[in-house]
């Protein structure tokens, strides 16, 4: 009788940027699971928490936000039909899409698409196909970056899926005050679910955060991130005890922890308001 095989050795995952970096070894009094976090007062710029804000990482499909940012401003015609080749297929990652080589729809869909269900090939279509291509698409992304004084990002390319898009959290920040002033930007990447017909089929899509469908939230923006050297990030832009705050999360380490980092933060929030009016700053940083 042929002995049976030993159980197939157990592969570690990949740790993340920020696990290498030992950013999860710093704690803060909310216990948070994302290695990064701030949050700011949209209003008056007040920090309120902050927790290894200057590190600069991956960002993952949060880089959609600027591809979003860069497409609005540009002002092409959002009915404009743009059709997805083998120059949309990831092949760094080797991720998976429901859009098809040959699907075309519109860029007012591709954009929707990219922003509420971090379609990837969506994404890169917009890039693709923007005047000049991808090239001047990428350093448009990067020119805007230092516009809005983003000192610690690149962008490479337009979907996230390169771990060479990288950012901080006080960066990120900059740009989801600067994307929620866009209305389309805000109602795109907000929208609980959206169909599309491809050809004979009609696709269904979520959005990527259940939050958006809480009604106890109000969220004004939102973007989603995940890569395994970025680990699950999130920003939002969200009305808590009567402010307006903008958060972000980095690295957290767990598929739903991300959002339960926002929604400890948003404990924290009601219960200082309500005790004493007065939210108390916290900062947490490495070494």
């Amino acid at each position: 009788m042929v002995p049976v095989a030993a159980a197939a050795a157990v592969i570690p995952a990949k740790q993340s940027f920020g696990q290498l970096a030992g950013l999860h070894t710093v704690n803060d009094p909310l216990d948070l699971k994302s290695s990064v976090a701030l949050v700011i007062d949209q209003e008056t710029h007040e920090v309120l928490l902050s927790k290894n804000d200057q590190a600069v990482l991956p960002i993952a499909s949060l880089t959609k936000l600027m591809t979003a940012l860069i497409i609005t401003q540009a002002r092409l015609p959002m009915n404009e039909l743009l059709t997805i080749t083998q120059d949309d297929v990831d092949t760094e990652k080797g991720s998976r899409s429901r859009l098809t080589v040959g699907t075309t729809l519109s860029r007012g869909e591709m954009l929707h698409l990219a922003l509420m269900s971090s379609e990837n090939r969506a994404a890169n279509v917009l890039g693709r196909t923007y005047p000049g291509g991808l090239e001047v698409f990428v350093a448009q992304m990067n020119s805007k970056a230092r516009q809005l004084g983003m000192a610690d990002t690149r962008y490479v390319e337009p979907t996230g899926l390169s771990s060479r898009n990288q950012s901080s959290a006080r960066d990120l920040a900059l740009l989801v005050n600067v994307a929620h002033g866009d209305p389309l930007i805000r109602e795109l990447s907000t929208s609980p679910a959206h169909e599309v017909a491809v050809g004979h089929k009609t696709l269904q899509y979520n959005n990527t955060n259940g939050l958006v469908k809480n009604p106890a939230w109000d969220i004004g923006l939102q973007k989603t991130g995940y890569i395994s050297e970025a680990g699950r990030c999130l920003v939002m832009q969200t009305q808590i005890a009567g402010r307006k705050l903008i958060m972000v999360f980095l690295d957290s380490a767990g598929k739903f922890s991300r959002l339960a980092d926002a929604q400890r933060v948003r404990n924290w929030v009601e219960s200082s308001a309500r005790v004493s009016g007065k939210i108390p700053s916290v900062s947490a940083k490495n070494g």
